[in-house]
């Protein structure tokens, strides 16, 4: 295996329908299928002359030297088949470790994703600040990329989006799109955040908001009209509310809750939940859209009530996690025991899984198709 083609491993996860793969000494090259790990077949053990051999397959000389430094590295990588993979280097009990991220070649829209209608209304907002939250493989990437697809067929406008690294390759359509790579086209998204505001753009697509410096650049390029599109590594609205506002110091805290309060048009928190058949994964959400009432909460520094607001405004396209892992629990989309480990408060799943199966139950069958009631459905595991 010390001769061993990257490439056609890559191409055999994706066969597969991996989302992730893995490289780690003591250990046959491992791979993330509907969410769990597992051991590739047919390979032996890694051992550290291999996993540099794979690191010298898909490295330029600057990453290299970013390696050799003993630094991580982040870098996308294109296999000879022509797929796009995001990749990070890492040093652990002092050997290489690779984790490979395989992502989808081409633009999901949002139909194909069938997210909620309110995000194609957000995503043409003439400004704002629009998050996308969750844990690490998630979908957050795609959710973004199909948001700003949408925006690039719909809008005419000047798009920038800040990415470490490029994970989807845009092409103009309606609007002009100009991407930039973090440690490639700049040097952080701090920097590029500052200099976007000289380059005439009215769409921000922000990678991640990694600290305070990035977060309050985003949230002045929102504040001066643009409109400003990232993610955070949070598990619902108010704890992204809560995370934004506590970076900032002390004093400027309350200028912050009123920069939000003024400027936030929705937040996505989403997770990737097992489907029930085992042969997939579909993705729950919160979704916050901000009302006067909602604003009025963030400026008061009142942002645990915000889950309350959430779940009783569904009039406004509103919902919290709990309820949806219920519509895809009564819609056999997921199991009871799955969305139990995901939820919030439990017993307030259980009070809403028992409002769905009554809702199903006095509904037409043409309006509880598994295809109309699920809105992202995820089958496809190379997402982001």
């Amino acid at each position: 295996m010390k001769d061993v083609m990257i490439n056609d491993i890559l191409d055999e996860s994706r066969e597969l329908g991996c989302s992730d793969l893995h490289f780690t000494a003591g250990l046959p090259p491992m791979v993330r299928l509907h969410g769990r790990i597992q051991k590739l077949p047919g390979y032996p053990d890694c051992t550290e002359p291999i996993i540099v051999n794979v690191i010298n397959q898909i490295t330029t000389l600057k990453h290299k030297q970013v390696i050799q430094r003993g630094d991580d590295a982040d870098f996308s990588y294109v296999s000879s088949a022509g797929h796009r993979h995001r990749v990070n280097v890492y040093r652990q009990r002092g050997y290489h470790a690779i984790a490979f991220r395989l992502l989808r070649n081409d633009i999901p829209t949002l139909a194909d994703l069938m997210l909620p209608p309110l995000l194609a209304e957000f995503s043409l907002r003439p400004r704002g600040l629009i998050l996308v939250t969750g844990p690490t493989g998630s979908g957050k990437s795609t959710t973004l990329a199909a948001m700003i697809d949408h925006i690039n067929r719909h809008k005419n406008c000047h798009i920038i989006t800040i990415e470490d690294p490029i994970e989807y390759l845009h092409t103009h359509k309606q609007s002009m799109i100009n991407q930039r790579e973090v440690n490639v086209d700049v040097n952080s998204f701090a920097l590029a955040l500052r200099a976007a505001l000289r380059e005439d753009p009215d769409v921000i697509l922000v990678g991640e908001m990694r600290d305070f410096e990035t977060i309050a650049a985003a949230v002045t390029a929102a504040e001066t009209g643009h409109l400003v599109l990232s993610t955070l590594h949070t598990t619902g609205a108010s704890e992204t509310l809560d995370r934004i506002i506590d970076t900032y110091p002390p004093h400027a805290q309350g200028q912050c809750r009123s920069q939000l309060a003024n400027n936030v048009v929705g937040i996505v928190s989403q997770t990737l939940v097992p489907t029930a058949d085992g042969k997939g994964r579909v993705a729950a959400m919160e979704l916050l859209n901000s009302t006067d009432a909602i604003a009025a909460l963030i400026r008061e520094g009142k942002t645990y009530q915000v889950p309350s607001s959430i779940a009783t405004g569904r009039a406004k396209g509103m919902f919290t996690l709990d309820q949806d892992l219920a519509r895809l629990t009564a819609q056999g989309r997921i199991t009871r025991e799955e969305a139990l480990t995901r939820c919030q408060e439990p017993n307030e799943f259980i009070r809403y899984l028992d409002a769905a199966h009554l809702n199903l139950r006095t509904s037409q069958p043409t309006q509880v198709s598994a295809k109309a009631g699920a809105r992202r459905a995820i089958d496809d595991p190379l997402i982001n």
